[in-house]
């Protein structure tokens, strides 16, 4: 069956991308729009959802002496963030942690961009230990709600988006399902693919949810800690891009390989 519905995939993948040849087709690719009404409806009720959840939360917290808060959009930005909340989060620590937790994970469900600050302000307010714990349970608790919303609505968009990628990941997932884990953990230590389009793409080609959640959960950890270890000295920091030098783009892909190491030994032993 999952041989079949690959194969059925790959035929709709492949005729999406013959009506894109011509002037017309690239087009009605950009002209049309992915989803279906019910989609849409669908995907605008659990957007309603979060954010109804979020400003209940945010209603109940105790009221803060500085002015009105606003998501981070740039170093500058968090270090006015990161003074304005230090002494919020030591008076009021459980309400501060839930709205955090509760900010953080609507944002990777909704694929929002700025969670890379947020996990430099877990690191500046409450350490490392503690930091990684907060940013590891969010970062896998939105990308698992991001999973099951593409999911359910999420085919239509993602091969309008990304039918190359789709097309490139579903091959790669197809050939090491055996040792499906391992890869998926290697996609996640290392930035081969971004973390968005594998929480968006991962159902869609079968990848199953014990497999994704495990290699989230573990494969995070080395970037999260990374991340917030940054924001313990985020005055030193001009930009994020100071995050990911080449010294740290190797220990992430060492640390990567190691994980496919057995897949690599197996495939070995198998050809001699």
């Amino acid at each position: 069956m999952a041989l079949t519905r690959n194969l059925i995939r790959d035929e709709e993948l492949g005729a999406m991308s013959d009506d894109d040849d011509s002037p017309s087709g690239k087009r009605s690719k950009l002209d049309r729009f992915p989803l279906s009404r019910w989609e849409l409806a669908v995907s605008l009720g659990v957007f309603l959802v979060f954010s109804s959840g979020l400003l209940c939360i945010y209603m109940t917290m105790p009221a803060a002496e500085f002015g009105k808060l606003k998501l981070p959009r740039s170093i500058s930005d968090l270090r006015l963030l990161k003074d304005n909340l230090a002494n919020y989060a030591n008076e009021y620590p459980a309400q501060f942690v839930l709205g955090y937790c509760a900010t953080y994970i609507f944002m990777q469900t909704f694929m929002i961009p700025g969670t890379i600050f947020m996990s430099l302000l877990a690191g500046a307010l409450f350490g490392v230990i503690k930091g990684v714990i907060l940013v590891v349970f969010n970062a896998t608790a939105g990308a698992t709600s991001c999973f099951f919303l593409s999911k359910l609505i999420g085919r239509p968009l993602i091969t309008w988006l990304w039918p190359d990628k789709l097309r490139f990941f579903q091959a790669e997932i197809g050939k090491r399902r055996d040792k499906l884990l391992n890869y998926m953990l290697f996609l996640r230590i290392t930035p081969t693919l971004p973390n968005l389009f594998i929480n968006l793409a991962s159902p869609i080609v079968d990848v199953p949810f014990h497999v994704f959640f495990l290699a989230t959960l573990v494969g995070l950890i080395p970037a999260a800690y990374i991340t917030v270890r940054a924001g313990l000295a985020i005055g030193d920091l001009k930009s994020v891009k100071d995050l990911y030098d080449f010294k740290t783009l190797s220990v992430l892909f060492l640390i990567g390989f190691i994980s496919i190491l057995p897949t690599i030994l197996k495939r070995k032993k198998i050809y001699e």
